[in-house]
């Protein structure tokens, strides 16, 4: 009998979105890498990035209950913000909302992505605008062919979740979707005002690419879109948006080029609800039925590379236009006026960045500069029922140039041990939501301010670390925050104050306003061992960061930024018990924080604990048991003026199949 030829051997090609080599200078930066096995375990790409510390939303609550305008990341404990201080790029392209600066987590399914790096402390160079506390970049997954990655699962509280890409050489296909029923943010003190957070969400995106002569293209295109209850009767959500980019470089020996163009479109529709004595009932508030926004920009790069120095230099430029309008003043059953707000911002810099690379020295600096304006401010407000204008306010364009630059060196000290340093300085301009939009949560009021200026921050670390069998490392930084934007305390409620109204017993007025400075000492350390089959790891972040309002807000001086830990602690494991059985576990514990910038609302300590059991079915897939807040443990996220407290989610446990190749 003939035996059989060996089967023909298939090349798997692989073709990852057009992109520049790194030139290696991040190195000498407090850097991150979380790869595609650590965003398998997530449910969610925020609660991947919160595995590190330091790394955190506005508030604790995750992006499975949070309202969208609070979705925004900040890397460092400074002081978190609605808006976030840290940019968040997808291959380049900027992720964060054209209007508000916060990030739809549910459009980027961590199925979609192949790694994340987390660059700490500004970013100058390249990334220029709004990676005021760092960088959160984003590598798409690349284009193979058939089903790249799956994920389906089941979850208490009617949750389910289904994700995939897929492709074939040149396409790659990403949608997800998911839906809870959600759980009860009030839990003392429950009233008829107190219902389910509820959350409808999916997204799609399709890359296609090419190559010609040399020349690699891409053309990117993305749509999601989410329905979120807030927890409280009446007060609801919905997000939708959709992305657009493109992409052209040439990559060669010694160097290449890069240019991308990108949009994004948004709009957002976000009721809210005024809560009566005792939590007994709710009346409507305020109801922002649309926030039509659009941003848009491109960047260029060009690239040399030597074996000794490499350089690059490029430019950028970003630009949003956006308008809430809304719906207020409810009395005798109906709403009674109308609000619209908005304008355009834009910003554009140009850079150069070189690295030296001579072996056990590595040096790497870079500067910029940005040129940014605010113009087009209108917020007009009238009367439904007879069309008269009740307020007619503008405010005067505002534009103004800020160089900023980063510095640092590496130094081997054998082949298991380093030493670095870094100084650096970022800005981020404010966002429309900041400037033009006010919003209330609650019985708490918070007022736009169309008179904000970018924040500045500058800051030095150093560091030492090893890498082998055991990674560690140990950063300390020094922060200096100029001109932050915080929601400032106005004024207690039952009182009517100017534009801002009457506010509610109960509730207090806020203002957005550029508060004199922050400053903010820390320490950073990981460390992650393997021990054949069994891998450790840990972390800790601890930040003294301390206001001072200067004559804008003396009250605020000597206080810590709101929504700012002063300890976070996190720690893991990640253990193959079989050939087929795998175990894993995550701890993040925070220290206490103030719900308020005044310090008057204390949020408890807290400690969460997620765990995770996969039996393997196939070398490339495998069914899971996973519980987020194993221990059920009450983590509160929020306080409002007469102390009612509200909590993240409770024990849930989720079942799954899973698959990765």
């Amino acid at each position: 009998m003939p035996i059989a030829p060996p089967p023909p051997e298939v090349e798997v090609v692989v073709v990852h979105a057009p992109r520049l080599p790194a030139l290696g200078g991040e190195a000498v930066f407090a850097v991150q890498q979380i790869d595609a096995e650590d965003l398998k375990t997530a449910p969610r790409l925020d609660v991947a990035l919160k595995r590190a510390p330091g790394v955190s939303l506005f508030r604790r609550t995750g992006s499975d209950a949070a309202n969208p305008t609070i979705q925004g990341i900040s890397l460092r404990g400074v002081a978190p913000s609605g808006a976030g201080r840290a940019l968040v790029t997808l291959d380049g392209a900027p992720q964060n909302d054209p209007f508000g600066g916060w990030v739809i987590w549910s459009a980027l399914p961590p199925e979609g992505l192949e790694s994340v790096t987390l660059v700490r402390g500004a970013g100058a160079g390249a990334y220029g605008a709004g990676a005021l506390t760092g960088v959160v970049a984003l590598e798409e997954r690349a284009a193979t062919e058939g089903v790249s990655a799956l994920d389906l699962s089941l979850a208490q509280r009617g949750g389910a979740r289904a994700a995939v890409a897929l492709g074939t050489t040149g396409l790659l296909l990403t949608a997800s979707a998911e839906t809870s029923d959600g759980y009860t943010p009030v839990r003392g003190g429950r009233g008829a005002a107190d219902v389910p957070t509820t959350l409808e969400a999916g997204s799609f995106a399709f890359r296609v690419q090419g190559e010609h002569k040399g020349l690699v293209g891409a053309l990117r295109l993305g749509v999601y879109e989410e329905r979120r209850g807030a927890g409280l009767f009446g007060a609801n959500s919905t997000a939708s948006g959709g992305s657009v980019t493109a992409t052209v470089a040439k990559i060669i020996h010694g160097g290449g080029w890069r240019l991308q163009a990108w949009a994004r479109s948004s709009d957002l529709a976000n009721s809210s609800s005024a809560v009566a004595a005792g939590r007994a009932a709710t009346t409507p508030a305020a109801d922002q039925y649309s926030t039509p926004a659009l941003g848009y920009g491109f960047n260029a790069a060009w690239q040399g590379r030597g074996e000794v120095f490499s350089w690059e230099v490029g430019g950028d430029a970003r630009f949003a236009d956006g308008h809430a309008y809304e719906r207020f003043r409810y009395m005798a059953g109906a709403f009674t006026r109308g609000r619209e707000s908005g304008g355009t911002t834009a910003v554009a810099g140009l850079y150069a960045e070189g690295v030296l690379d001579r072996g056990d020295w590595l040096v790497t600096g870079g500067a910029r500069v940005d040129a940014w304006r605010q113009e087009d401010a209108v917020r007009r407000e009238r009367d439904l029922a007879t069309g008269a204008v009740t307020l007619n306010a503008t405010s005067p364009d505002t534009s103004g140039a800020t160089p900023t630059a980063r510095f640092g060196v590496r130094y081997r000290l054998n082949e298991a041990a380093w030493l670095r340093g870094a100084a650096y300085a970022g800005f981020r301009p404010p966002t429309l939501n900041e400037l033009h939009r006010p919003f209330r949560v609650g019985n708490d009021v918070t007022e736009a301010n169309p008179t904000l200026t970018p924040e500045t921050l500058y800051g030095v670390e150093f560091g030492i670390g090893g890498d082998g069998q055991t990674r560690w490392s140990a950063t300390v930084f020094y922060n200096r925050l100029d001109d932050p934007i915080t929601n400032v305390t106005v004024g207690p409620g039952g009182v009517s104050y100017p534009v801002a109204g009457f506010i509610p017993v109960g509730g207090v007025l806020r203002q957005r306003r550029n508060v004199g400075q922050i400053e903010a000492w820390g320490l950073e350390a990981d460390i992650a061992h393997t021990f054949g089959d069994l891998t450790l790891n840990a972390a800790a972040s601890a930040t003294k960061a301390e206001v001072d309002g200067g004559r804008a807000a003396p009250q605020l001086t000597g206080n810590r930024p709101a929504q700012t830990p002063e300890y976070t602690v996190t720690g893991g494991f990640d253990w193959k018990a079989g050939d087929r059985l795998t175990l894993s576990a995550n701890a993040r514990f925070e220290s206490a924080r103030f719900e308020d910038d005044l310090n008057s609302r204390k949020l408890a300590a807290s400690v969460g604990i997620d765990a995770r059991a996969a039996w393997r079915l196939t070398k490339d897939s495998e069914i899971y048991l996973a519980a987020e807040n194993l221990t059920d443990a009450r983590i509160e996220v929020g306080e409002t003026g007469d102390g009612t407290e509200s909590f993240a989610a409770p024990q849930t446990f989720r079942i799954g199949f899973s698959l990765r190749r």
